[in-house]
């Protein structure tokens, strides 16, 4: 089923998970004792899984020479996600994104995806290594998360890069990110809303949010949005606070807020982060649950068990 069909039929709110691939030469059966966890406890509708670009470094030749590297440092998200829909009958969500990637390369992605019988995508920019810098210039990239829903929404009219006779229209369900409390790059908050709008206008049909700690702002961002005109499932992701380090680390590479509650309770009792992370996201989920959220989508990169203990604290569940 497409993500927004799982909304659309869902009695109750719906519980999802987002993981990330093994680092290259990595273990897959660490991910799927992760998973094997979240399938038995939960039976999540959906899964998605990151998709990362290549990192680019510097190596010196035996001659002197100095020499570019391309590499990917997590590959397999579509192999990833096709094991996982045989795996455990569940719809796997990969990422897409513009950073690193040609127009082309985005649609063989698509083409293999299409061919598995996964119609599920969730369509970002990416973070802004500067691999993107050439191939904007080339024309040869999606600049924005927008010209890569277009493009994949161009597939689903059968309009592929390449003019094609008869070419088979593809079947996606797109989804896109939203920030609560703003990207970063955005000058404001509502800037950033009428940007998300226009990729709502371009086909998306949920979108999923940037991890946040503050339910207020993920309210004000709703509100916001409606009355902006956007009308699709706007699903809150959350992580859960774990360790002292979060308190740097988060904010640092996910350019949030970690409300001063929060921060001087695990300040005041680090060796308690955990039990405190895990009842502050108990009482945020709560609280999400009693407003009427659609579901609640858990960013769980490698460990699911922080998550799953939150949702076992969560009444009714």
């Amino acid at each position: 089923m497409k993500v927004i069909e799982h909304y659309d039929k869902a009695t109750e709110p719906l519980i999802s998970f987002e993981i990330i691939p093994p680092k290259r030469g990595g273990a897959v059966h660490n991910v799927f004792e992760s998973l094997d966890r979240v399938v038995e406890e939960v039976k999540p509708p959906f899964i998605d899984v990151t998709y990362h670009a290549a990192e680019s470094y510097v190596e010196e030749q035996e001659d002197g020479t100095l020499k570019r590297i391309v590499r990917r440092k997590r590959p397999g998200t579509i192999g990833l996600c096709a094991a996982i829909l045989h795996r455990y009958g569940i719809d796997p969500v990969p990422h897409l994104i513009c950073e690193g990637f040609t127009k082309e390369e985005s649609e063989d992605a698509l083409i293999e995806l299409n061919y598995l019988g996964i119609h599920n995508v969730l369509a970002i920019r990416g973070d802004n290594t500067g691999s993107q810098t050439s191939l904007n210039m080339n024309g040869t990239a999606n600049k924005y998360a927008v010209d890569l829903v277009e493009q994949i929404c161009n597939m689903n009219r059968g309009d592929y890069l390449e003019d094609i006779v008869n070419a088979e229209p593809t079947d996606f369900c797109v989804g896109v990110a939203g920030y609560p409390e703003k990207h970063f790059e955005a000058p404001n908050l509502d800037w950033d809303i009428k940007k998300l709008k226009e990729k709502v206008e371009a086909g998306a049909e949920y979108i999923v949010t940037q991890m946040f700690f503050d339910n207020s702002a993920y309210f004000r961002f709703v509100e916001k949005c409606r009355n902006h005109g956007i009308d699709v499932p706007i699903v809150p992701g959350l992580k859960i606070l774990t360790t002292g380090n979060h308190l740097r680390s988060l904010p640092k590479y996910f350019h949030l807020n970690i409300p001063d509650d929060l921060s001087a309770e695990v300040e005041a009792s680090p060796d308690k982060a955990k039990e405190i992370g895990v009842e502050w996201s108990q009482n945020q989920c709560q609280e999400l649950l009693d407003y009427g959220v659609p579901g609640i989508h858990f960013y769980i990169m490698g460990n699911p068990q922080p998550a799953l203990d939150v949702i076992k604290g969560i009444k009714g569940r």
